[in-house]
């Protein structure tokens, strides 16, 4: 592709230039590669322009003056300049099949799982990008993500194309709120938005709850119809700004236009009805919890923005399995339960021990950390959560980071102390798991909380494997 087919306002003197493809590690570019400088948060891709032309960069980008020996191209934002790069370079592959974006503190995974399944029971082929993998049907692809979410712009584009050469007609995503406001999915059209709820994460990172909402109301202006949860005050508020002009509110509650009624949850999963358009549907989910209807019924209206017809969605939710990580059960031969969840968040522990309270036969045991580097105003808030609902806790380890683990532990700890609940404090996560499962009776249901679908652990600046169902497996094995 020539320079001038890729930039917009292109000079005369690079306009004939080959471009042979587009990288923002200079450690990654290759002869005739266009090298975008990126402002970081540890590192400044301009410190590495010098050594993208050595490695045959035949452009950059960038917002900084370089004194480099290659043509530099001068932008206001680096990062909306790659999405916009990587868009003509690949094509607009988004324009050839309708994308669905989720958004909100919790449930995005497993909402796209469920549009997914309901897609699939309309006949059409799907792909999900997101936190666990990025799949299309049951094929795996292979571009990996720097990203835990939202792959950034270069990636998410390559993933694109990668849909379309797999023949997708729909594509659903996790649109997390660092995407939007980093720029990560410029230049997208969504077909469909959807708000799930806002509860508090990410403070480091946007300081106030209210940038945090102003962050993920962006998905709304970039979407042609929304669907948000009407009994979240986050989706009362996108819903009332009016940025996207047809919104589907869900929920259980009064001014839904989709609704959900009559709910029972057991191990097995979740029975509800669905009130929609003055009729009543009764469906069924695979996973339990009361959080489960939720996501079900965001899934839901999302299918009906689509114009899915109802009976087809309830298909599609009922046919479901459950997503890793998320209420996963760890396969033991014992006479008590262990479930892996992916919750860090307060509203997710709280989510997710409130759903085994409805179903467990003994003891609620809840092992638990939290993040380092990260929002630790949810530490004591978590703590008192697990404290007051769990008949047991266990405080540990989650990905450290660089933080002291010790440290964070004391901090939930000092929530826990304003309650009654019964823990103990047990830093190594391996040595956390293995008390859990040597104090559980018959009936108990263990949950190990944090981690979900991750098979490693964060220790300093180190990924060190670390997958629970194996160390449930093992611990037992050896006990």
């Amino acid at each position: 592709m020539l320079a001038r087919e890729l930039f917009k306002n292109c000079s005369e003197n690079i306009a004939d230039i080959d471009i042979t493809g587009i990288a923002y590690d200079s450690r990654k570019v290759s002869s005739g590669n266009v090298f975008v400088c990126i402002k970081g948060y540890e590192t400044d891709g301009h410190k590495f322009a010098a050594m993208a032309a050595e490695n045959g960069a035949a452009v950059i980008v960038a917002e900084d003056e370089l004194d480099v020996n290659v043509p530099v191209v001068y932008v206001e934002n680096t990062r909306k300049t790659i999405a916009e790069l990587a868009i003509a370079f690949y094509g607009n592959p988004a324009k050839r099949f309708s994308l669905i974006g989720i958004t909100g503190t919790n449930g995005k995974t497993t909402i796209t799982y469920l549009v997914k399944s309901i897609l699939e029971a309309a006949g059409k082929r799907v792909g999900v990008i997101g936190t666990n993998q990025n799949i299309i049907g049951d094929k795996l692809l292979l571009t990996k993500s720097t990203t835990p979410t939202t792959p950034n712009a270069l990636e998410l584009q390559q993933l694109f194309n990668e849909m379309v050469n797999n023949s997708a007609d729909y594509v659903v995503m996790e649109v997390s709120s660092h995407a939007l406001e980093l720029e990560r999915v410029h230049g997208c059209d969504f077909s469909v938005g959807v708000f799930t709820n806002l509860t508090q994460d990410h403070l480091d990172f946007h300081k106030t709850m209210e940038n945090y909402l102003n962050a993920k109301a962006k998905l709304f202006a970039i979407s042609k119809k929304g669907v948000v949860n009407f009994d979240d005050n986050g989706g009362k508020t996108i819903a009332a700004r009016g940025e996207c002009p047809d919104i589907l509110k869900v929920g259980m509650g009064e001014g839904c236009d989709l609704k959900a009624e009559n709910i029972r949850v057991s191990s097995r999963g979740s029975d509800f009805d669905m009130l929609y358009n003055g009729a009543r549907y009764p469906a069924h989910i695979q996973i339990p919890g009361r959080f489960s209807v939720y996501n079900a019924i965001c899934a839901a209206g999302a299918a009906l923005q689509l114009g899915i017809d109802i009976e087809t969605i309830i298909k599609g939710l009922g046919s479901a399995t459950g997503v890793v990580g998320r209420v996963e059960v760890v396969p033991t031969d014992t006479d008590y339960t262990v479930i892996i969840d992916y919750a860090h968040t307060p509203d997710g522990l709280e989510n997710v021990i409130n759903c085994v309270q409805g179903f467990a036969e003994g003891r609620v045991i809840t092992l638990f950390g939290c993040g380092g580097d990260r929002d630790n105003t949810k530490r004591p808030i978590m703590g008192e959560i697990a404290g007051r609902l769990s008949d047991f806790s266990i405080i540990t380890s989650d990905n450290p980071r660089t933080e002291d683990p010790e440290l964070i532990v004391r901090e939930i700890e000092a929530g826990m102390k304003r309650t009654n609940g019964e823990y103990v404090l047990i830093t190594d996560r391996r040595e956390a798991i293995g008390y859990a499962l040597d104090m559980a009776r018959k009936g108990d249901v263990i949950i190990l909380a944090g981690k979900g679908q991750e098979t490693y652990q964060i220790i300093g600046k180190e990924k060190h494997d670390f997958d629970e169902r194996i160390e449930v497996y093992k611990h037992l094995k050896n006990r």
